[in-house]
């Protein structure tokens, strides 16, 4: 098992690159099954879900499908400031469209509820989210249940495939937790 020291914290790997390709190929298909034929538009949530964006629409062999990025920002540190800033908005039109947003992490749910209301806002037929990893035991929005669950997790702090540490370790192959 290996492991990482950033910042101060210790991190053991906890998904393996294997065990990552495989949960996406799991989400892919479910999409591919459920978009077949369809013309979805994908939003990726900016910076952390590049990563599993990428796998994810490679993975895709069904669906015809057009990409766009949004940035937005609700966490300093290991902790959630409980805001969502929009960093970078939403450029393409959603209007009649099929939405999928595809996010690295859902726990609160904060960040996807105010995307979800966003979308509907903006005329999207339908908004679904795909996300790498769920933490189901932190929700707080019924409506921000992602559709698509690469793994669930409970509460620890991960870091790799995306997901940083202040900006850092986004390029880290396999996904760890950090070990108290």
């Amino acid at each position: 098992m290996r492991s990482i020291n950033e910042q101060g914290y210790h991190f053991e790997e906890w998904l393996t690159p294997s065990e990552i390709a495989k949960d996406v190929q799991q989400v892919a298909a479910r999409i591919n099954a459920d978009y077949r034929d369809k013309e979805p538009l994908f939003v990726v949530v900016l910076n952390g879900a590049f990563v599993f964006a990428a796998d994810l629409l490679r993975a895709l062999s069904d669906v015809r499908c057009e990409v766009t990025f949004i940035r937005v920002s609700s966490y300093y540190g290991m902790a959630t400031t409980g805001k969502l800033e929009f960093i970078v908005p939403l450029q393409q039109v959603v209007d009649n469209r099929d939405v999928i947003i595809v996010e690295d992490i859902v726990d609160s749910g904060l960040t996807i509820h105010q995307l979800k209301a966003h979308m509907r806002a903006q005329g999207a037929s339908s908004v679904k989210v795909a996300t790498m990893l769920y933490k189901p035991n932190k929700l707080e929005y019924d409506d921000a249940k992602p559709d698509y669950i690469g793994h669930e997790i409970t509460d620890e702090f991960v870091i790799g495939y995306g997901l940083d540490f202040d900006g850092f370790v986004r390029n880290l192959d396999a996904i760890y937790k950090v070990k108290e």
